[in-house]
């Protein structure tokens, strides 16, 4: 069955970094494109970024965007999310996401909806 497990979550201080990754198994990953989301406590799960099937295509939320970089290596099936800059409104569980549509839509999608499989999350915590 497809999996997805991420790691790399931790407490950081405000302004350090993480990389989360997110390790797949039991599907053709290079045939999928993926994302990360968050859900901080009493909020709703939020688009954080998202790569296409080949890693040619990216697209970040606002709240991230220039401080946050999504990668994905084909051969070890693993997508990443490195963190710099970090505040504590990035605190949340962060979760890694696959759309089976990857490789036949060549585009990627920022709505929850859109997406086939999750992983359980790692907890970014960000002290200020």
């Amino acid at each position: 069955q497809v999996q997805l497990v991420e790691s790399g979550g931790e407490l950081v201080q405000a302004g350090g970094s993480l990389r989360l990754s997110c390790a797949a198994s039991g599907l053709t990953f290079s045939n999928y494109a993926m994302a990360w989301f968050r859900q901080a406590p009493g909020k709703e799960r939020e688009f954080v970024a998202a790569i296409s099937w080949s890693g040619g295509r990216t697209e970040y939320a606002d709240s991230v965007n220039g401080r946050f970089t999504i990668s994905r290596d084909n051969a070890r099936n693993t997508v990443y999310l490195q963190m710099n800059s970090l505040k504590p409104e990035d605190t949340a569980v962060y979760y890694c996401a696959a759309d089976r549509r990857g490789r036949g839509v060549g585009v990627v999608f920022t709505t929850p909806f859109a997406y086939d499989y999750w992983g359980q999350g790692t907890q970014v915590t960000v002290s200020s």
